[in-house]
């Protein structure tokens, strides 16, 4: 029997979607009423347990609800905080899998480029991304995942630009995940030193006889100080000429940096009104110790951060508090971090708190964690992804992917197709288990099931006129085919504006 698309439909009506974003589009558009006119606001019935680790994580597994209500928020950021004391076989376990991962960039360029055994850039490519998923679905230590992801868009690099497609694994292990709970200096420092950096903002070609301003201006501008950092022209020419001389190596060193004090522009420059004293490669540290003590630097971070973890417009007074502990600290992100996350949850756990659209990533994650379904992270999953619009590593240009929820909203289609997917494990390498909510469908107990469905991808139980609305739209589906009403009802929870939001 086909999927009773009509029956979904209803219950996106019921739960608040409207037909409005799917309008044209088969083969959903023949069964949307066209009065319709988009989501009205999303509902909120989340507990504050349930809000927190949706910012914490990727999405709230169970168990994990259980511990933070055990433990409370400060002990539970704590450990999220320390994640080499937390255990996680399970990932480590998938990730042993996946060769690519502890490769140089030689080995991983010679690795791309073996055509007689099918294995090229593409499939190097495939793994990386493959081994990013993973962690975000099955990994313990989820604050940490959220950061390298938060720091991957502030430090962006595209993956489909010259050499990137293998140094951006290197970048991945050496820089974001190493520095991404550690000291904003060094993971400035660690970035600035990356190969795949360089190649990216064209650095590379940055030399005393043709300056390059493009990284320089990057640093300033994104990396730091921010657009409105106090910054001038000036500045990134000098910045530049500071840059100069920075090189990757060759041959059997391939993806190596190098400092060629040949092509290196001598004297002193100045910039944000600081000497720089000639002193070859030593200017790029001269140059980042004045960055990272400039207050648009603290600023910017902590602007950044407060916008993914509480809101689109987060709270000044909890930014200019994180500001403080930045500069005070010489850039601690985890005591940055425990500003915004402790002073800054009680601002969005209330019932009419701000909430954060979920970005593409954020959506096929928790879903996939909320449902318990199990999978490989391949290809086939990949690909909802760069339908729904974030390609793991694919991003163009520098700014990384946008975090509002201005920039998403318009893109709902790709994301029911998802959960219509899911659910009916039609997603090769995925798999949900459908029998687990099938027992209560089955012994005649409809009710429990929405409301175990509700509060396992909600957070909480519906209003009760909108829980006997479902239940009487679903009624003949139920005791026809409950299979196919449990999937209606999974595919329309994962559908609605509720499950867009965290």
């Amino acid at each position: 029997m086909d999927f009773p698309r009509r029956d979904f439909l209803k219950v996106l009506g019921i739960l608040g979607a409207g037909a409005g974003a799917a309008a044209g589009c088969s083969p959903l558009a023949s069964y949307l009423p066209t009065q319709s006119a988009g989501f009205q606001d999303p509902l909120q019935i989340s507990s504050p347990e349930w809000r927190a680790l949706n910012r914490l994580s990727f999405g709230p597994r169970p168990e994990e609800r259980q511990r933070l209500t055990k433990i409370g928020l400060g002990n539970y950021l704590e450990e999220q905080l320390s994640p080499e004391k937390i255990s996680d076989h399970k990932t480590n376990l998938l990730l042993s899998r996946i060769e690519i991962l502890e490769m140089d960039a030689d080995a991983l360029r010679n690795r791309g480029d073996k055509i007689f055994d099918n294995y090229d850039s593409t499939l190097v490519l495939d793994d990386f991304r493959q081994a990013t998923t993973l962690r975000q679905v099955y990994s313990k230590k989820q604050l940490e995942e959220v950061l390298v992801e938060f720091w991957t868009d502030h430090f962006n690099i595209s993956v489909q630009k010259g050499d990137c497609w293998f140094l951006k694994i290197v970048d991945d292990r050496e820089v974001i995940r190493k520095h991404a709970l550690g000291n904003f200096r060094e993971l400035l420092g660690a970035s600035a030193h990356s190969p795949a950096m360089l190649v990216y903002l064209d650095n590379q070609e940055n030399h005393k006889d043709a300056p390059n301003e493009n990284y320089a201006r990057e640093l300033l501008e994104l990396h730091s100080l921010g657009v409105q950092g106090g910054y001038s022209q000036e500045d990134v020419m000098e910045l530049a000429r500071c840059l100069t001389g920075w090189r990757i190596k060759e041959h059997f060193w391939r993806g190596e940096l190098k400092f060629d004090q040949d092509t290196h522009t001598p004297g002193v420059k100045t910039v944000l009104g600081e000497t720089i004293q000639p002193a070859g490669k030593g200017e790029l540290d001269q140059v980042l110790d004045i960055l990272v003590k400039h207050p648009s630097t603290a600023e910017t971070i902590c602007t950044k951060l407060a916008r993914r973890f509480l809101a689109d417009d987060p709270p000044r007074e909890i930014v200019n508090k994180a500001s403080q502990v930045f500069l005070e600290s010489r850039g601690d992100i985890k005591a940055v971090l425990r500003v915004i996350l402790l002073d800054g949850f009680p601002y969005i756990v209330t019932e009419n708190s701000p909430l954060k659209y979920k970005r593409p990533v954020n959506y096929l994650v928790s879903a996939l964690r909320s449902s318990g379904a199990e999978t490989d992270g391949g290809r086939a999953l990949q690909r909802y992804l760069k339908s729904m619009g974030q390609p793991l590593y694919d991003w163009p240009t520098p700014d990384g992917y946008p975090d509002t929820a201005a920039s998403w909203q318009g893109n709902l289609l790709p994301r029911w197709r998802f959960a219509l997917d899911l659910v009916q494990n039609q997603i090769k390498g995925t798999r949900f288990d459908l029998e687990s909510y099938l027992v209560d469908v089955q012994a005649g107990d409809a009710s429990f099931f929405v409301d175990h469905v509700a509060n396992n991808f909600l957070g909480g139980s519906l209003p009760p006129g909108m829980e006997i609305e479902l239940l009487s739209t679903l009624e003949e589906t139920i005791s026809d085919n409950p299979r196919q009403a449990a999937e209606v009802v999974i595919a329309g929870v994962l559908a609605s504006p509720a499950f867009q939001w965290r």
